[in-house]
C-alpha cells in the first residue's frame, strides 16, 4: 500500500500522477467516442432497416431494429459512463470496463451485418478496457 491519500492520485507534479490522469482521460474520451459511434449505429438501424444487410446465416438472428435499440441503449449508458470517467468518478471506471465488455459482445454478435465496423469497435473497446484496468490497478498501488 502507498502512504498517499486518494486525493493526490492525480498529483500533476509527479510523473506517476500525470500518467494516471492521462490514462484516465484517454479512457474516458475513447469510451465516449465509441459510445457516440454506437448511438449513431443504433439510430441508423432503427430509422432504416435496409442500412445493414446480413450476408450469412447467424446464430443470433435478431431484427436489425432490435440490434439498433441494443446499440442505442449501450451507447447512451456508455456515454454517461465516459462523462463519469472524465469527471474522475470511481464508479465510472468500474462501469466503463463492464460497458466496453458489453459493447464488445454486442458488436461480435453484430458481425454478420457490418463486419469491418464491428471489428473496429471491438478493437477500440479492447483499448478502453486496457486503459481503465491499468488505471484501476494504478489506484491500488
Amino acid at each position: 500500500m502507498s502512504n498517499t491519500s486518494s486525493d493526490d492520485r492525480y498529483d500533476v507534479d509527479s510523473t506517476r500522477g500525470v500518467l494516471a490522469f492521462g490514462v484516465s482521460t484517454f479512457a474516458g474520451v475513447l469510451l465516449a467516442m465509441v459510445s457516440i459511434f454506437s448511438i449513431l449505429q443504433g439510430i441508423a438501424a432503427i430509422a432504416n432497416d435496409t442500412v445493414f444487410v446480413r450476408g450469412l446465416s447467424y446464430t443470433w438472428e435478431l431484427d436489425v431494429t432490435a440490434w439498433g435499440w441494443i446499440h442505442l441503449l449501450i451507447g447512451l449508458v456508455g456515454l454517461g459512463t465516459g462523462i463519469g470517467i472524465l469527471m474522475g468518478q470511481t464508479w465510472g471506471r468500474i462501469l466503463g470496463v463492464f460497458i466496453a465488455g458489453l459493447s464488445m459482445v454486442s458488436n461480435f454478435m453484430f458481425l454478420p451485418y457490418y463486419p469491418f465496423w464491428s471489428l473496429a469497435v471491438i478493437a477500440l473497446d479492447v483499448v478502453v478496457i486496457w486503459a481503465l484496468c491499468s488505471q484501476i490497478a494504478h489506484e491500488r498501488v
